[in-house]
């Protein structure tokens, strides 16, 4: 199965280094010196980390064959892709690698089918489980402890319990003014 681990950016220097947005909660299992990432675009790579460094809190590689900003300048924008066994699980007793969570139904905690994940959508500040629901519309859920409550991979569900209004029409306005 192929996971992307990160995504190049911009030329760092002069000596073929580039920057990276790490796409991974294990940058130091998938993208250390050594490790030979497939692309896409296929026809960039693949590519083979020859160096890494951490500079001002970004991450910095330099890929064997790349050895000027030149080069190093046509990878921006291309995505790493580590190869993983499907049976493999993060280290994290609470993490999940995506394939494992799509297709979960989603339920609440009282039992009521919401529907199922379709999409995970990675933000800077949450990730969002997309589910579509039952009659085809879709829904956004925060991946956050508060909201999941329980994922069950062998059962093949998370379990949700939503703040009123997220799933539902069924908001509870809040007012500080007294109502007459």
């Amino acid at each position: 199965m192929q996971l992307v681990v990160a995504r190049i950016g911009r030329a760092h220097g002069i000596k073929g280094e580039v920057t990276v947005e790490v796409r991974t909660d294990e940058p130091e299992l998938r993208l250390a010196p050594g490790a030979v990432l497939a692309t896409d675009p296929a026809s960039t790579g693949p590519l083979t980390i020859e160096t890494g460094r951490v500079h001002s809190g970004r991450l910095l590689l330099r890929f064997e064959g790349v050895g000027d900003r030149s080069a190093a300048e046509a990878l921006r924008n291309t995505l790493l892709i580590a190869e993983i066994d499907p049976e493999e699980l993060p280290e994290g007793e609470d993490e999940y690698y995506d394939h494992q969570l799509m297709d979960l139904d989603v339920v609440t905690t009282d039992g009521v089918e919401v529907g199922r994940i379709t999409e995970i959508s990675h933000l800077p500040s949450q990730d969002l489980f997309i589910v579509e629901r039952p009659d085809g519309s879709e829904v956004m859920i925060p991946f956050v402890a508060e909201i999941v409550t329980e994922i069950d991979i062998e059962e093949q569900r998370a379990v949700v319990d939503p703040p009123p209004g997220l799933i539902d029409d069924r908001a509870e306005i809040a007012s500080s003014r007294d109502e007459s």
